[in-house]
């Protein structure tokens, strides 16, 4: 293996030597064809050496034909073996790979499209790149490119990236398979690391690996102008070949996977269907991240990683009454009397953060300050918090205390406005019990029952609660008039 290895990079740096461009300009003549033909001999070779027996189906499109290859499911660095079925055709790396001994000089010789971690304009300079190879008519090998982003078990198709399909030419999938009764070749966010798959796959005999050209996608013009649409129909495609199922998880849902494992959940618990629910909601991944930190310290004391009612109100601070058994069951999108972390992110998005105003918190904030003081105490402040719960016996000390950060004993707009932007749960309550209030006034005000200190403080007069009657579970945030919800069981929390 080491030999083949010096031989390729013999091959490459003869091939790049004194090219000019370094990258922008495409490998043409001898060079090209060196690295086609001597390149994708040896890697044949050495996947020979290493045992695997290759089996291939269907038929390899030209240039002309498909300028761009995309391969699926994605599981191993194994799957390099794809590169010399095709020609050795260009890839999309990260451009630190370019800078590592051997490998980087082997791997400058493909031309790749390198993306940068650095560069905040990376994802548009690869979409151009790719865009601009795809359409130079021979000019630039073709590309191969995984659309998943990262590597899975194989059990499903995972969401597909656009970068393939952006530049609306045609695109040839192709198909992976490792029919082995033991698997050695996996290489996903749990299970062995790269050294050890490399030893256990080198102690088999064999490891056979199959690969399948499907017939070239010719996009229509519908898939033209609709990116999205020419990747889940390449993508239904693949799935309906490989007998497998689609998802709609993503990179960012592995991303989260991990953090959710750091953070001693269970690491299923990441997986939200970012993508999906980042565009509906317009959600950024480093506040989802934060608002994992928070999921984790509420259901850190439950099991299976999902927050109860008892671990709800705890995290609240606040006994369990009417009140807040229907806000839990606002966030309980399917009724089974738990939150997962995806019904977190999305009552927040829906219910709590849009009712988490400056004028709201400023209205919160006069109601509690029942003197006009400019600052809440204790007694003001458990009050109101017993009204809107309807719990007159409620002891509020301990979240009073969470509150005031200066522990002078009174509670200043400032604390009582930064604890509300942290915790966004408190504001459907807030919001909840300031309708009723002013429903409570109109209706007060009709019946000619107006008076100066109603209309000052409407909470001396009442101490109604919010609710009185047992709260129903609902699916949707809206659920008066809102039956047009007819999807499956598998869309019971779609967005």
């Amino acid at each position: 293996i080491a030999f083949i290895l010096l031989l390729a990079w013999l091959f490459a740096s003869i091939a790049t030597f004194h090219h000019p461009g370094k990258g922008s300009v495409p490998l043409k003549g001898w060079r090209r064809q060196m690295i086609k033909t001597s390149l994708s001999c040896l890697t044949r070779t050495l996947f020979f050496i290493m045992g695997f027996q290759v089996k291939v189906k269907g038929k390899v499109a030209s240039l002309l034909e498909a300028p761009i290859f995309v391969a699926a499911p994605h599981s191993s660095f194994f799957d390099a073996i794809i590169s010399a079925l095709t020609g050795m055709p260009s890839v999309v790396s990260r451009a630190e790979n370019l800078s590592t001994p051997v490998f980087g000089t082997i791997l400058s010789s493909l031309q790749p499209v390198s993306v940068s971690r650095q560069d905040p304009d990376s994802r548009k300079n690869t979409v151009t790149e790719i865009t601009k190879r795809a359409l130079s008519r021979g000019q630039w090998p073709q590309i191969l490119i995984f659309p998943e982003g990262t590597c899975t078990n194989r059990s499903c198709l995972i969401t597909f990236k656009q970068g393939a399909f952006l530049p609306r030419v045609p695109v040839q999938p192709v198909l992976l398979r490792y029919p082995n009764k033991l698997d050695t070749v996996t290489w996903t966010w749990q299970g062995y690391s790269l050294k050890e798959l490399c030893v256990m796959t080198l102690c088999q005999l064999f490891t056979r690996v199959e690969v399948e050209f499907l017939p070239v996608h010719v996009p229509t013009e519908e898939e033209k102008n609709d990116p999205i649409l020419f990747a889940n129909r390449v993508r239904q495609t693949m799935a309906t070949a490989l007998n497998v199922p689609v998802t709609d998880h993503t990179f960012e849902d592995c991303r989260l996977m991990i953090s959710a494992g750091q953070l001693t959940l269970p690491m299923e618990a990441g997986l939200v269907e970012f993508t999906k629910i980042s565009k509906k909601l317009n959600l950024k991944w480093n506040h989802v991240r934060e608002q994992l930190d928070t999921f984790a310290a509420i259901a850190s004391a439950s099991k299976g990683g999902r927050i109860g009612i008892e671990e709800f109100a705890e995290y609240l601070k606040l006994p369990i009454s009417d009140v807040l058994k229907e806000l839990f069951l606002l966030f309980d999108r399917n009724g089974d009397g738990t939150i997962d972390f995806r019904e977190y992110v999305i009552g927040l998005s829906i219910l709590c953060n849009p009712a988490n105003t400056e004028e709201t918190i400023q209205m919160a904030f006069k109601l509690f300050d029942m003197d006009e003081d400019g600052t809440i105490t204790e007694d003001e402040f458990a009050c109101i918090i017993q009204s809107a719960l309807g719990v007159p016996q409620l002891d509020v000390s301990m979240l009073f205390r969470e509150i005031d950060a200066d522990e002078t004993g009174k509670l200043s707009y400032g604390e009582f406005k930064d604890f509300a932007l942290k915790h966004p749960e408190y504001a459907k309550l807030f919001t909840t019990y300031l309708e009723l209030q002013r429903y409570q006034l109109d209706m007060l005000e009709g019946d000619d029952f107006e008076s100066p200190e109603i209309k000052h403080s409407p909470v001396r007069k009442t101490t109604i609660p919010v609710s009185e009657t047992t709260p129903i579970a609902r699916n949707k945030v809206c659920p008066e008039g809102n039956e047009e919800d007819n999807s499956s069981t598998s869309d019971k929390k779609d967005d």
